[in-house]
This record gives structure tokens, C-alpha cells and sequence, in this order.
């Protein structure tokens, strides 16, 4: 039986109970039948994995589905954590699957009836396996720049979390941009190999600072704490933290999840879901990705000149380069 077969004749039971009980009201009766679990491999507060979390709860708060998740959960836990989900009846289940994939996919292909959307490197898998990313290169390319027109030294320090395609074209992007404006600017790059580690990321900060970079990429956190401590600036990515971070953020890349969850939900409870790669909808165009700058710490040039380029992104008239190699640093 098909996945949207399966889908109509497990709606039509619910729907039967669901009109035996009339004293629900509508937004209940919807969130009964739209049942969504996540698995997460950090804490959700995570920059990553908060974006998809935000989306899910604010999905909740609408009266749209019922919300359940599972946060630190380790790659050997994963597969056993999917399947659990599964058992459960859940209609959607949403992940990030970049160290699990063989057993993720297979978890998916042994519950036809249930659609899982996973972050991933790869492709979607019929009948039930549909893809994300967080394609944030378009802002990722005019953060960089920002931070290519203001570094005084021409060094610029990244640190990232591991050297994935999806890190890599961030790191990429951001680069090519600070080069666009200033051809003088060096790079030093490290991955701390891990998605979650702080003190490691604001140690491999300072090193950097110590060999001259006067502007940091703070792909992961423990970045923007050693670029207080210092007194140099930081480049955000994901998740805005100017706010926790006063007078160090210049700018940053952020992630809006909800285009790509929103549509998810919908094809869910239309019985259409289909493996799909959702990544698109991360796109500036799709309102998946936005650029954050701090006015009051960016010269109105800079500002006017980064404006100007995200106009012509979103107009089609410039286009990011797509690059998921590992960044090469200068020095």
C-alpha cells in the first residue's frame, strides 16, 4: 500500500473518532491527527537545531499539530530513537541524519506510513524520506562583506564545527564576500570537530586573535565570548546574538525554519507528502535565510553597499557560488 493510501485510511479512522467526539474544537481535533516528533543530537539550544525547534513549537503554538522531542541523543541511540517514534503513530518525524544516514533511511523504509524530514548531505528516498539544509549561503556571502570592508588587519579568523558540505559553503560564501570588497584579506580556518564545545571553540578563537585576526566567524559558540573578552568583532551565523553579545556582532546569517517546516506540516495533512529536498526553501528568496546588521557598528557605506548586493540576490540578478569543499585557510 502506498504512503498516501496508508495515510487517507489511517486520516479516515481518526477522522470517524474524531466526530464521535464533538466536544472537541477544531484546532484540538487537528493537532490529535498531526502528530510530530524530533530527534535532536545536541541540546535544543543549539543554534542548529534551535532553528527547527522554534519552528516546531511555534507550529505547536498555532494549534497546528501536537509536538514532541528528544534532545543529546547519541548516534547509537538514533536509529532505536526513530523507531520508537514510529511505534508511536507519528505522523511526521523530523531529524538531522548527517552521521546516521544508512540508519536512518532505514528506519524510514521499514515505516512506509510515517514521513520523516531529515536534515542531510544527501538526496531524498521514496517512499517516505524527504531532505532539508540549511542553504544560508546568500547571507552567509554578505556577512562576509561586512567583515572584509571593516578588518584592519586583513586577518580573519573561522572557526567551524566540523568540515561538512553544510558548514563548507557557509565558511565559503562568507569568504568570497569579504574577498569581493577587499582582495587583501587572509583567512585562518580550524574545525573543532564537534557540534557542541564551547571551551574548545573559544580557545581555538583566541589562538587565532593572537595571530592578528581583528574579526571572527563564530560558526560555533564559544566564539563570540573570546571576541568580547578581546575587544574584536564577530560575524554571526544561524542565530542572531547581538544581544548577548553588546557591541561585537557586526552582522549575521540567520535561518528561518518555518518555510520549510510550514510546508512539511501542510503536505503532511493534505495526505501529499512525498521524498522531496525541502533545502530551497532556506533561500532568501523563500524568506529561509536573512542578513542582521548592527547599524550602529557597520559605517553607512558598508551598510548601502551590502544592501545593495542582497537586492540583486533576491531579484535574481546575483547568484552565490554553491562551494562544499573544506575552506582552504591563507595561513
Amino acid at each position: 500500500m502506498k504512503l498516501l493510501e496508508m495515510r487517507i485510511l489511517r486520516r479516515a479512522v481518526v477522522a470517524g473518532a474524531l466526530a464521535a467526539a464533538a466536544a472537541l474544537s477544531a484546532p484540538a481535533a487537528l493537532a490529535e491527527a498531526t502528530k510530530v516528533a524530533a530527534i535532536y543530537t545536541v541540546p535544543v539550544e543549539q543554534q542548529w537545531v534551535s532553528r527547527i525547534h522554534v519552528a516546531l513549537v511555534a507550529a505547536k503554538e498555532r494549534g497546528e499539530i501536537s509536538y514532541v522531542y528528544s534532545e543529546n541523543v547519541a548516534n547509537t541511540d538514533y536509529e532505536r530513537v526513530m523507531r520508537e517514534y514510529a511505534e508511536q503513530g507519528m505522523d511526521l518525524v523530523v531529524g538531522e541524519a548527517f552521521a546516521v544516514e544508512r540508519a536512518a533511511r532505514k528506519v524510514a523504509a521499514d515505516y512506509p506510513e510515517t514521513a520523516f524530514l531529515m536534515g542531510s548531505s544527501f538526496g531524498p528516498a521514496k517512499p517516505n524520506f524527504a531532505v532539508f539544509d540549511n542553504w544560508i549561503h546568500e547571507p552567509s556571502y554578505l556577512t562576509g562583506m561586512v567583515a572584509g570592508a571593516m578588518t584592519e588587519t586583513n586577518r580573519i579568523g573561522m572557526v567551524g564545527g566540523f568540515a561538512i558540505p553544510e558548514v563548507n559553503r557557509l565558511m565559503n560564501a562568507f569568504m568570497e564576500g569579504a574577498r569581493a570588497v577587499n582582495p587583501e584579506v587572509k583567512f585562518m580556518v580550524t574545525f573543532i570537530n564537534s557540534w557542541y564545545d564551547p571551551p574548545k571553540a573559544k580557545e581555538s578563537a583566541f589562538a587565532m586573535m593572537d595571530a592578528g585576526a581583528d574579526i571572527m566567524y563564530a560558526e560555533r559558540f564559544g566564539v563570540s565570548d573570546a571576541a568580547v573578552e578581546r575587544g574584536v568583532k564577530a560575524i554571526g551565523n544561524v542565530i542572531d546574538t547581538a544581544a548577548d553579545y553588546p557591541d561585537t556582532i557586526l552582522a549575521s546569517a540567520l535561518w528561518h525554519m518555518e518555510p520549510t517546516i510550514d510546508r512539511a506540516i501542510a503536505a503532511v495533512q493534505a495526505g501529499q507528502f512525498e521524498p522531496a529536498d525541502y533545502g530551497p526553501y532556506s533561500f532568501m528568496a523563500h524568506g529561509g535565510g536573512s542578513l542582521v546588521l548592527d547599524e550602529a557598528l557597520v559605517p553607512a557605506e558598508v551598510v548601502e553597499q551590502v544592501n545593495a548586493r542582497k537586492q540583486e540576490i533576491l531579484d535574481g540578478l546575483f547568484r552565490v557560488n554553491v562551494n562544499d569543499a573544506e575552506p582552504e585557510p591563507d595561513a
